[in-house]
């Protein structure tokens, strides 16, 4: 856009059109460009303008209403864009209009009626919005419309009878919408028809047997996910332009025609109907698709019956995906499957195959999906599967397979997913399969009769998520390296001959859920690090051979959670247990020896208090630098400690600064522990009302959700300026604010971080506890004034802690010594887009503000949107993006990266746009519960907000709710 100025005519601007006659600009093209901004409602003043296409660029807000001005206009392209608000009613001046395209947009509200006017309209395009309401009848006059494209919105409704009037429509797309009752059999004689998809809405009824003869140059057909019933026809084997066939999802049945004059089709998706009758003969049209060059052949889920036949090995080299899972088919696997040699995905689970798996299989060097579990499948896994290089995943559980594992497994070094469990494989397990870095998702080789020791090799899995090993022989002592695998959540080890103790590197297992070593031979005492582990839900030690006392903390607090019987040499642990209680007696010779350290510990004890008494009065007297906040302070530090500490507050060690002060990272010279420190600005006048502020906050106030102040330092630097400093406990995570917006504080050599959905609750709960806490627990309430990302820290074990009370108040019950006991009066409290808009007003101080702000926060954390985003403007704001989003389109602003959230066992776990049409997803119910807690906490009246203590409530049973399904999900055993 540089040459965009004065130096040149405009007429000669990149992307601008005019009439040679008049000079006046008649196109504007602006294509893929890197602009954005608000359309100008002097877009209207361009009257000679026939051409507006503003593809793919970053427009938001509304169209103006001033664009009725164009009466000239006849295409109108907004594609790709972020366009929000309705369809402007003043568009229907523009009467000249040949094609309105939309799509790509966050368009709302209803598409107007007037737009059966336009009669040169050739193209109407609003696919990818959030339009509702019914398709109006008034686009059945559109008589030039040749495209219509109005899929992926909220439509309900019916389909019109007179859309069957289009004479010369050959683009018809209103897919992923909510459109109910039959298709207007008038729609199927539409004889220009190139594009026909109906697919994901509720639309019944049958095909007409004339179909293919009413449609001749019908390309693609798709009617997946509906409601059809009745059998395909037999007149579609005539459509020989077909190039896509799709009638997955419905209730088709009967035989499926000869396919034979199809020999353009390259994708045939017939899964998740009732076709076949479970008999021989059922298969018979794949035989007609031997001279056709598919790409894409899926009829699972149905009733098919019969061998497999051994003419798919004659299929096409094209095929990359071939699905025939959970049929009735018999019989083997044809060895010429090997000759598909492009195929990527095979699923061919849920039938009835048996033999074993041909050694041909190692020819398809480009597989990388294989599922053939549930079947009857015996022999070994032939050595030749280790060709399979690009492999990802494979399944191949509940199958009577018998053997070693191949150890040529370990060539798949592309493996993410990979199960053999409930098979009758024997032998030891090849430490070249422990040792595929890639895998991170399931490794399951339960329920068959491996032997021998766990291979040290299982540390080089550090991704892996799922790893059963439950009933099998494996026995000797559990290996060290199992902790080297630290992004565990489910580790299940049950049902062996393990003996010894469970390894102390566990420990580094911080997102494990659920542990099961029940029914081996371990032994010594329960170790402590399991008490550590925060995200552990369900814990099973049951017959082992455990010894000593039974902690009561952490996860044992929960008896629903932990199960420990068969062991008989336990005692202690909470009372829901019904353990023995622990024998406290001591012999004579132990009684003695305790009350001699008794002594020689109050000894002690006196003498280090009076070193420490004499230490403080040399002090003293010396007049060395002070700690502010001394009756507290567990550090006693001075200025030349703390430079010494941060490396002369080097660059490197610089974690974060602000109007106040600088953060800076320091490991202390005496016992190496690691600090944070605040070291105020003492130019800004602000900053010494802030440091005095905090410190009178912190003194007195203790929670686990709160950063702990160390001590505060008051003292002069080596120039004699005044130096003012706060230290902390220093947090290993750093703050909320970089791990919800990582590109914005991450260097690109430096690896992407974000928080999963359960870390995101986890995180949420621990800031409600602190606000709970300081507006209720306290002596007298306080209000933290400025929560925000930033100012929550997450440690080494990811628990949130809120910071920063550099802008606190306390509130005094007594109104009189208001003015003269509150904290710092800073002027306007918080920070822009959390700040509470009463603030603004100059309403007094309260802890409703704090609901205010934990309310945009909590927002934030599940949408991934700062309040402050650019396209919050002009009336827009993160509550409203959210409350106008709810229920319905509420998927469509989760954070992406919630969306993406891995895969397991084969379904999509995370949170899926059919997951929202369909609402069984548990999570997705809990984030609306989420959601609607952060809309009440951050209503506009204070009167309105929930309060913190409700909150807490909430969020917690929210909580316990996503976690039962979790259980359910992994197999997590209860008695």
């Amino acid at each position: 856009m540089e040459s965009w100025n004065s130096s040149i005519h405009f007429c000669q601007w990149p992307g601008v059109t005019c009439g040679r006659k008049h000079q006046r600009v008649t196109k504007l093209e602006l294509q893929f460009l890197k602009i954005s901004g608000s359309l100008s409602p002097y877009i209207g003043n361009l009257s000679f303008l026939r051409e507006l296409r503003l593809v793919g660029t970053n427009f938001y807000n509304q169209i103006p209403q001033e664009i009725g001005r164009l009466r000239r206009l006849e295409v109108l392209d907004l594609t790709n864009n972020s366009i929000s608000g309705k369809i402007p009613s003043n568009l229907s001046s523009c009467s000249k209009l040949t094609v309105v395209d939309m799509g790509g947009n966050q368009l709302t509200g209803e598409i107007p009626t007037w737009l059966g006017l336009f009669s040169n309209l050739r193209v109407l395009g609003f696919y990818r919005n959030s339009l509702r309401g019914s398709i109006p009848h008034s686009l059945g006059n559109l008589s030039s419309l040749e495209k219509l494209r109005l899929a992926y919105n909220a439509l309900s409704g019916i389909i019109p009878e007179a859309l069957g009037q289009l004479t010369k429509l050959s683009f018809l797309s209103i897919a992923t919408n909510a459109i109910s009752g039959v298709v207007p059999v008038t729609m199927f004689n539409l004889s220009n028809m190139r594009t026909f998809d109906i697919s994901e809405n509720k639309i019944q009824g049958t095909l007409p047997s004339s179909l293919a003869i009413t449609m001749p140059y019908v390309e693609f057909f798709s009617v997946v996910s509906n409601q059809f019933f009745g059998q395909i026809p037999i007149s579609i084997c005539n459509a020989s332009n077909l190039n896509v066939l799709e009638f997955a999802g419905n209730n088709f049945s009967g035989d499926v025609p000869s396919l034979e004059k199809l020999d353009k089709l390259s994708n045939l998706e017939l899964e998740g109907n009732h076709l076949g009758y479970g008999r021989e003969g059922d298969l018979n049209f794949l035989c007609t698709l031997l001279n056709i060059s598919l790409s894409y052949l899926s009829f699972g889920m149905n009733n098919f019956g019969g061998e497999l036949p051994e003419c798919i090995s004659n299929f096409s080299n094209t095929l990359v995906g071939l699905g025939m899972d959970e049929n009735k088919i018999w019989g083997r696997i044809p060895d010429g499957i090997g000759n598909l040699n492009n195929l990527e995905v095979l699923g061919a689970s849920g039938n009835q195959l048996s033999g074993s798996i041909p050694f041909e299989i190692g020819r398809l060097q480009k597989l990388k999906v294989f599922f053939a579990f549930g079947n009857f499948l015996s022999g070994i896994i032939p050595h030749s599967i280790g060709n399979l290089t690009e492999l990802i995943q494979l399944s191949l559980e509940f199958n009577n397979l018998r053997g070693n594992i191949p150890s040529s497994l370990g060539n798949c070094q592309n493996l993410l997913a990979m199960s053999l469990s409930h098979n009758n494989l024997s032998g030891p397990i090849p430490p070249q399969v422990l040792g595929i870095p890639s895998m991170s998702i399931t490794l399951d080789l339960s329920s068959n009769d491996l032997t021998g020791e766990l291979p040290v090799a299982v540390g080089c899995m550090k991704n892996l998520a799922e790893f059963y090993l439950y009933k099998n022989m494996l026995s000797g002592l559990i290996p060290n390296n199992l902790g080297s695998c630290v992004s565990l959540e489910i580790l299940f080890l049950d049902g062996n001959l393990f003996e010894g103790p469970l390894p102390s590197s566990l420990s580094s297992l911080k997102g494990l859920e659920a542990l099961d070593v029940s029914d081996n031979n371990l032994s010594g005492e329960i170790p402590k690090f399991l008490v550590s582990l925060r995200a552990l839900k369900y814990l099973n030690l049951s017959s082992n051979d455990f010894e000593g006392v039974m902690p009561s903390e952490g996860v044992f607090k929960n008896a629903s959670a932990i199960f420990v019987e068969g062991n008989n040499k336990l005692c202690g642990g909470i009372p829901e247990l019904h353990l023995s209680r622990c024998n406290t007696k001591t012999s004579p010779n132990t009684s003695l020896k305790l009350k001699i350290s008794i002594v020689i510990v109050i000894l002690g004890v006196t003498l280090v208090l009076t070193c420490l008494f004499i230490l403080w009065f040399r002090k003293k007297k010396e007049r060395k630098p002070t700690a502010t906040c001394a009756e507290n302070s567990l550090l006693r530090l001075s200025y030349q400690s703390i430079l010494l500490a941060t490396d002369g507050f080097s660059m490197q060690n610089l974690v974060g600064s602000g109007s106040f002060g600088s953060v800076y990272k320091g490991i202390l010279e005496e016992g190496g522990a690691t600090i944070a420190v605040k070291v105020l600005n003492l130019l800004n006048r602000r900053a010494s009302r802030s440091f005095m502020a905090e410190c009178e906050i912190l003194k007195n106030i203790r929670h686990r959700n709160l950063v702990r102040v160390l001590t505060a330092i008051s003292s002069v630097d080596y120039r004699g300026n005044d130096f003012k400093a706060l230290v902390y406990e220093f947090m290993e995570n750093g703050n909320l604010e970089d791990w919800l917006h990582p590109s914005s504080s991450l260097n690109e050599t430096e690896t992407m971080r974000n928080l999963n959905f359960f870390q995101r609750v986890d995180v949420a709960i621990d800031v409600a506890h602190a606000l709970e806490y300081l507006h209720h627990r306290c002596e007298m309430s306080i209000v933290h004034c400025d929560l925000k990302p930033s100012n929550v820290l997450l440690d080494d074990e990811m628990v949130g802690h809120i910071s920063d009370f550099g802008l606190a108040k306390i509130l005094f019950a007594d109104s009189l010594n208001h003015h003269a006991s509150q904290s710092s009066s800073l002027g306007l409290r918080g920070t822009i887009g959390y700040a509470p808009p009463e603030y603004g007003m100059g309403s007094e101080l309260s802890t409703k503000g704090d609901v205010y702000s934990y309310g945009i926060l909590l927002l934030e954390m599940f949408t991934g949107k700062r309040p402050t985003d650019e396209r919050f403007k002009e009336g827009l704001s993160l509550h409203i993006f959210v409350k106008e989003a709810l229920p319905d389109l509420m998927v469509e602003i989760i954070d992406p990266i919630l969306l993406q959230e891995g895969v397991r066992e084969g379904t999509v776990t995370g949170i899926t746009r059919n997951e929202n049409r369909k609402g069984n997803d548990s999570r997705l119910r809990c984030l609306k519960s989420i959601f609607e807690i952060g809309l009440t906490c951050s209503v506009e009246s204070p009167v309105e907000r929930m309060d913190m203590s409700d909150v807490v409530a909430k969020l917690c049973s929210i909580r316990d709710k996503l976690l039962r399904p979790t259980r359910l999900r992994h197999g997590i055993r209860t008695p």
